[in-house]
């Protein structure tokens, strides 16, 4: 791995806490950090000082902010700040419109795109030199996005659903193992269909 790039010690999950909220579109960042969390053996610690679900791995920490969506970034300020993980050691995953259901983008940084989740880690990091993977979850109707964004997936997604959340998995494995930008060649291509 190139040593110029620093290794990801914390993978972020976004989404909104509470029954209601799972199995959402907004919430498939909660999905892929449960599934890892699922496959390393790894239990979810409540951290009520901080608003945030968090585990513990050999090399690196799982989080899901429990603060909401909109305030994503203070309670991974709270733990990036306490495991002295700077920014561009985290891999923050959340849901995107804008791709199609299916792709993954990999990003080493950049802006939200409309992201209040992301704008709200960026403004909390004081940087946009966060790496993050987009998963994503299909174009909004035009005069619906809470909704659609607060929506289940219908049954006929939930096939493709199910690979991409297998692929965003891989795509952070990948990235903690050989780094972002090499995870970037190989996930952000379109899948196999």
């Amino acid at each position: 791995m190139d040593e110029t790039i620093p290794q990801v010690r914390l993978i972020a999950g976004l989404g909104n806490p509470g029954a209601e909220y799972n199995g959402t579109r907004h919430n498939v960042g909660f999905d892929v950090v449960d599934r890892l969390a699922s496959e390393w053996g790894l239990s979810w610690q409540h951290e009520k000082n901080w608003h945030l679900l968090w585990a513990k791995g050999a090399n690196v920490i799982l989080a899901k902010p429990t603060s909401f969506m909109n305030r994503s970034g203070e309670p991974l300020q709270a733990l990036a700040h306490y495991y002295k993980i700077t920014a561009e050691e985290m891999l923050i995953v959340l849901d995107d419109m804008a791709l199609p259901l299916g792709r993954l983008r990999l990003r080493p940084d950049g802006g939200t795109a409309g992201h209040n989740g992301l704008e709200s880690v960026i403004v909390q990091f004081g940087t946009e030199q966060i790496p993050r993977l987009r998963v994503g979850i299909g174009a909004a109707p035009a005069d619906g996005a809470v909704d659609y964004v607060l929506g289940r997936f219908l049954d006929e997604e939930r096939p493709v659903l199910e690979k991409t959340l297998a692929r965003a998995v891989e795509a952070v494995k990948w990235s903690i193992d050989k780094g972002v930008l090499s995870a970037m060649n190989l996930f952000n291509k379109n899948p196999e269909t």
